[in-house]
């Protein structure tokens, strides 16, 4: 019976590879390409939204609870490996990408609630008329005065009569204006408005229970958690620029001393520099969001 399954095994490696099989994950070590970085440095999210309309499937890099625990011992052991820098800022270029393709779908979803261009217009020509009507029932007025200082009180009659009359056209094309503004737009009766966390969209129609089924739902928190990701590392990056440059061998005074601290320098020149580009582009991913 043995035999028979480890023939089986043989074959299901042949056919679905040895990925599939864990197989090949015995001999992978922490920095291999195959290992997923997202994984080693946080949250994959790959596994932040499975079985949501935002499923991504399964990661086709290596998830291994052993390689997290040696990448993390490693890193705890030599925090100032260049190697460690790398993999955290691919890990937060990725995450900001994956945020960034939410936000655009979020601004998509606006727009389209927005109104359509003939709705625009015909809103537009309402409060033009709108406007020429009031012009015309001040000027009536003006003018049923002057009749009135004159004695022409028939005249003055007809000008009140015209008046009404454009009081109440005045009062139809506000009611229509006024159901136009509730109307319009794709949300229309329903009342849509777009969740700036995560795209979903909501009703303002509904109960207070599908609300919170929204909320707690796993795409919705999936996002929240890559959000709050990004805040925490932008903390990250200002408490570096505060803190005091270390002062290494600085009594040393040898030629590979002064070497070791200009090379030193020029990383920490460059890990600025990369911090800085970063910085700049999530100012432009706030203040683009919901333009």
């Amino acid at each position: 019976m043995g035999r028979l399954a480890e023939m089986q095994r043989k074959l299901l490696e042949q056919m679905m590879g040895p990925e599939a099989m864990g197989v090949a994950n015995a001999n992978l070590v922490w920095s291999d390409e195959k290992v997923c970085r997202n994984f080693l440095c946080g949250t994959c999210p790959h596994a932040l939204f499975t079985n949501t309309k935002m499923d991504l499937g399964a990661c086709p890099k290596s998830h291994t609870e052993r390689l997290k625990t040696e990448f993390l011992q490693a890193r705890e052991a030599s925090p100032s490996d260049p190697v460690f820098a790398r993999f955290q800022m691919e890990y937060e270029s990725n995450i900001f990408a994956f945020v960034d393709e939410c936000d655009r779908r979020i601004r998509a979803a606006h727009r389209r609630l927005e109104k359509t261009p003939e709705e625009n217009a015909k809103t537009t020509n309402l409060m033009r008329e709108i406007a020429e009507i009031e012009l015309a029932i001040q000027g009536g007025t003006e003018k049923i005065e002057t009749l009135g200082e004159q004695g022409r009180v028939e005249e003055s009659m007809r000008e009140m009569a015209a008046i009404e009359a454009l009081k109440s056209e005045k009062g139809e094309k506000e009611r229509e204006l006024q159901q136009l503004t509730d109307t319009s737009g794709a949300s229309g009766h329903q009342k849509l408005r777009v969740c700036d966390v995560c795209g979903a969209y909501l009703s303002v129609l509904d109960s207070d229970r599908r609300l919170a089924d929204h909320f707690g739902g796993k795409m919705h928190l999936g996002y929240h958690e890559l959000r709050n990701m990004l805040s925490k590392f932008r903390e990250d990056r200002e408490k570096r620029k505060m803190a005091p440059p270390s002062l290494g061998s600085a009594s040393g005074g040898g030629g590979t001393t002064r070497a070791g601290s200009d090379r030193g320098g020029e990383h920490r020149s460059s890990r600025d520099e990369r911090d800085r580009e970063r910085d700049r582009g999530y100012e432009r991913h706030a203040s683009s969001r919901y333009e």
